[in-house]
């Protein structure tokens, strides 16, 4: 492993790392809430060319799964919610996602909940809106999540889903230490798990990130349990097994270039940039 690891960094140094917000945050260019805020947009540009921003938000309660620190959260409030809720199960999140509440002027439309999104503390069909943002690939049961958005949503209410298929190029979402695209599909996990924690290890915020991505199992084995390893295929097959009528769906691909290859149905994997769709109850 220490062989394949070396060769793991010596490729990783050919490669240019994407903008990360960890990465901002150390530097002291803008917290995360901050950077969330800021990309709001395109947490939903994928479902704009069959809904407007009204149509989602304008006086409608909305939740946020998986919300992080919460900008996009209250992005969603300034779209002219009526209320919006960001459930996260990162507890620290919580003070930052009310400090930019605050700076907003949005602390009275927004509510952080620290909780397990399959299993939320909101009665039956309280919301009109869902969204589950980069947050599909991260969910233990993500079936239950599904159903239990299911449950708290309005009759008529829409859940809107956008993920990066796990063969996405950074789809082992490793991306603040390590540029190398498809560097899962060249290294197995023990390579990844070793080299994630060297690179990781020496920033300021390096044990938060490595327990925030890395867990043992019962049998004390190492694991990233950041991720689900969530495929365009495992999410249509959980999909069938709930009582959603599709509004609509779409697999974006990497470039317009690579549309053939998005296409094909085992190469997709790979070239698809963003699996969208709108579930209505």
């Amino acid at each position: 492993m220490e062989f394949s690891s070396l060769i793991c960094k010596s490729l990783n140094r050919l490669f240019p790392l994407p903008v990360h917000p960890f990465n901002l945050q150390n530097q002291g260019v803008k917290t995360y809430a901050q950077w969330q805020f800021e990309k709001g947009e395109e947490t939903i540009k994928f479902y704009l060319p069959k809904v407007g921003t009204e149509e989602m938000f304008k006086d409608k309660k909305v939740l946020d799964i998986g919300c992080g620190a919460a900008g996009k959260t209250l992005y969603y409030a300034s779209m002219g919610a009526g209320k919006v809720w960001g459930v996260d199960v990162v507890a620290h999140y919580e003070k930052e996602a009310y400090e930019l509440a605050k700076s907003k002027g949005l602390q009275d439309k927004f509510t952080f909940v620290l909780g397990d999104a399959a299993n939320l503390p909101f009665e039956d069909g309280f919301f009109d809106t869902i969204i589950v943002n980069d947050a599909m690939e991260h969910v233990d049961k993500p079936l239950a999540v599904l159903r239990e958005c299911y449950r708290v949503l309005k009759k008529g209410g829409r859940l809107y889903v956008n993920f990066p298929p796990y063969y996405h190029p950074f789809g082992a979402h490793l991306s603040d230490v390590i540029g190398f695209p498809w560097v899962h599909l060249f290294f197995g996990d023990k390579t990844l798990i070793k080299v994630y924690k060297d690179l990781a290890g020496s920033m300021p915020d390096g044990e938060k990130r490595i327990n925030f991505r890395i867990s043992r199992d019962e049998n004390g084995k190492e694991y990233f349990s950041y991720i689900n390893r969530m495929t365009i295929k495992r999410f249509n097959k959980i999909l069938d097994e709930t009582d959603y009528k599709t509004v609509y769906y779409h697999e974006a691909p990497l470039r317009d270039v690579l549309k053939p290859l998005a296409k094909i149905p085992l190469l997709k994997e790979a070239f698809v940039r963003m699996v969208v769709a709108i579930l209505e109850k």
